[in-house]
């Protein structure tokens, strides 16, 4: 996610932005970032059904990129890229959320699993199996795996999600962007980001073994689903399966605390 320009030029760049809000300084960022709209978007692209183009992520991506621009406040300690790459991906997930081509039915079963994962954990005090998940959906355990690969190709929202918050204009904003700041409105009321990093880790731990090392390969080592299966021998439709399991459990355990 290297930019075009050199970091001592990006400096004089967002000095002069900053400093007298020249339109010129802030169209060169705009060229300078623009790898992390393509870097972000080609990692979304890969998990979406094909008639979404990666043109129009990029598109959707770039727009995030210049609201995070024109955010950025160049005395927080934190990299403008990690910023950015939240707001980018935001950007995406708004709009193609907004085009709603995800089908009512595949949100419902998205639901309907996660209730299930849910309640079987708390019975079971475990991650429950594929077989038990299917007994209690009542369904055989090939259609629980169609329906996870349905989930997968129709979900935008990923793990990524279960860390971010809305803001007051309503924009998705990574907990990054809740650390305190003494201009920011009324802060008492933002998610407490250590808090929420901890009890997304003790979700993660909690995960069964080959989800949690899907987790960590594809979130952490940045790895395509088609890499982790040649990491772990299998196809990358299995993978994108593992990956669906375990978001959905993050989720149903999370929304249970």
């Amino acid at each position: 996610m290297e930019t075009n320009v050199k970091a001592i030029e990006l400096k004089d760049l967002w000095h002069r932005y900053k400093g007298s809000n020249s339109s010129r300084a802030r169209e060169q960022l705009v060229v300078a970032y623009s790898p992390l709209v393509k870097y972000v978007a080609g990692r979304m692209s890969s998990g979406l059904p094909a008639h979404v183009e990666e043109a129009d992520l990029i598109s959707y991506g770039l727009i995030g990129l210049i609201n995070a621009i024109e955010r950025f406040d160049l005395g927080r300690e934190i990299k403008f890229e990690t910023y950015a790459v939240t707001r980018i991906k935001g950007a995406i997930i708004d709009e193609l959320r907004s085009l709603d081509w995800v089908p009512r039915s595949v949100r419902a079963r998205a639901r309907e699993i996660e209730r299930a994962n849910s309640k079987l954990e708390h019975k079971l005090q475990r991650a429950p199996s594929d077989e038990e998940m299917s007994a209690e959906l009542e369904m055989t355990v090939d259609e629980f795996q169609e329906a996870l690969v349905q989930i997968s190709n129709s979900t935008v929202a990923a793990l990524d999600e279960l860390w971010s918050v809305s803001d007051s204009s309503g924009d998705q904003v990574s907990l990054l962007d809740t650390l305190q700041d003494p201009d920011a409105p009324d802060p008492a009321q933002v998610m407490d980001a250590t808090d929420m990093k901890d009890r997304v880790a003790d979700a993660i731990s909690r995960l069964p073994e080959r989800e949690k090392l899907v987790v960590a390969l594809y979130y952490y080592e940045n790895l395509t689903l088609r890499e982790i299966g040649e990491v772990l021998g299998v196809t990358e439709s299995r993978v994108s399966q593992l990956h669906t399991k375990a978001v959905l459990r993050l989720r149903s355990r999370l929304q249970g605390d």
